[in-house]
């Protein structure tokens, strides 16, 4: 017999108290704290604790704060924020004491409205064919979100005209993790965020490689196989519309002065003007260019998460649970989180360092700033429709009871256009 994860008892005056676990989240703190043993938390506070989603502090400056610093900082940086009802801690024995239980006018509404947004699906068989069976099977979602910096360092280089420079001259050059980034720092969690910041004292001048210094280069056209010391200016081109005769010839045996090269036959190189040289494009002639390093940082989380589901679920994809919305049964942020605890659920516990296990790994380039671990329940009921002898199911999942339905559904009247029409948004 299992005993429900929060375990309710009535008072005399009918207040409803849970005094099971030592720690349950309170809302409206930056990182929740936790009871001592043996408070009692009410109905009003253990509702408030999980419907607050986002109890994080909206920044941490974290060049100023090591990672032995931010754990000394937030020791007990972990909340655990618990479903409205009573939930038993193994599959299949799971039951929300306050869930309402949908009717049959209920489920066809879901239905019809799902099959009203589809171009090509008939809504019969959601009006008139009978609902045979209504399973629960609720699903455990499990999230550990790993928040990090990266930080590495890139060169720019661009033509230097002259003037002074931010060199080492200036002070010692600033390590890629000495930079403070306080005015940069996202809030936590955040997907991605990427910010470029010039390294203090790390610019220089050095030589352009494409020219060697000098500012130009020999013409590949006119001076062909020439050294740079021993170009030759002047060099003219045959004439490509006369061929270097400097007249056109004409079919009546008639000849006429070429307009191209003035009847000169030759025309200055097409590359360089005859000049000989061509100007240096990288550094813009002026033979030298400014480097200076520049920091690239950062920010996103990296997710791992795991999906544990009933057989009469196993075929909804498990992206689909991780959208729904459902019941927080634990939240801890951490800056390393360690798998969460329910007193009489090994079930959960067993669940909860699975996820652990699986921690995404993180680039050497980067740190972790914090972690963020959660498990939820989704409510997923199954319902099977049938008529004569054919029958399909769909799911509705989620507190927002949103209809899952794959490509079983029976009257569906599309000759290949719904890939079409839903790519043009119609």
């Amino acid at each position: 017999m299992e005993t429900p994860l929060l375990s309710s008892e009535k008072s005399d005056k009918g207040s409803e108290r849970w005094s099971t676990y030592e720690h349950v989240g309170r809302a409206g703190l930056a990182i929740p704290t936790a009871f001592m043993a043996g408070t009692e938390a009410s109905v009003d506070e253990i509702r408030s604790a999980s419907a607050f989603s986002d109890p994080y502090p909206p920044s941490l400056h974290a060049p100023l704060v090591g990672s032995s610093e931010l754990h000394h900082l937030y020791p007990n940086a972990q909340g655990t924020g618990y479903p409205q009802g009573g939930y038993h801690g193994h599959l299949g024995t799971t039951a929300d004491v306050s869930r309402q239980v949908l009717d049959e006018v209920e489920i066809r509404e879901l239905l019809i409205d799902h099959v009203g947004h589809r171009c090509c699906w008939g809504s019969r068989p959601a009006r008139t064919w009978n609902i045979h069976a209504v399973e629960d099977c609720n699903v455990y979602t499990g999230t550990l979100e790993t928040f990090i910096e990266e930080r590495e360092t890139i060169t720019e280089k661009e033509p230097y005209s002259g003037g002074n420079i931010d060199g080492k001259n200036e002070g010692p050059e600033l390590g890629i993790w000495e930079l403070d980034l306080r005015s940069e720092f996202p809030v936590l969690f955040i997907s991605h965020k990427e910010s470029r910041t010039k390294i203090p004292h790390s610019e220089a001048i050095e030589k352009c490689s494409g020219c060697a210094g000098r500012g130009n280069f020999v013409c590949p056209t006119c001076n062909k196989d020439q050294e740079p010391d021993s170009y030759k200016e002047n060099q003219m081109s045959p004439c490509p519309t006369c061929y270097g005769r400097g007249l056109i010839a004409h079919r009546d045996g008639s000849d006429t002065m070429c307009l191209k090269c003035n009847g000169k036959g030759t025309i200055p190189c097409a590359n360089c003007g005859s000049r000989g040289l061509i100007k240096c494009e990288t550094c813009q002639g002026g033979g030298s260019l400014l480097t200076r390093q520049v920091a690239v940082i950062r920010w996103k989380t990296l997710s791992a998460r795991k999906v544990s589901a009933e057989s009469g679920a196993a075929s909804v994809p498990d992206d689909v649970f991780h959208r729904a919305k459902g019941v927080q049964l634990c939240n801890n942020q951490a800056y390393q989180c360690a798998p969460a605890f329910f007193a009489d659920s090994y079930f959960l516990n067993k669940f909860s360092s699975e996820v652990i296990a699986e921690r995404a790994p993180v680039p050497t380039t980067a740190r972790v700033i914090c972690e963020r671990h959660t498990i939820s329940v989704v409510p997923v009921t199954r319902v099977t429709m049938t008529h004569r002898n054919r029958s399909f199911s769909f799911y509705l999942i989620g507190t927002g009871r949103e209809v899952y339905l794959k490509e079983s559904y029976p009257s569906r009247f599309c000759w290949g256009l719904c890939p079409c029409l839903e790519w043009l948004k119609l």
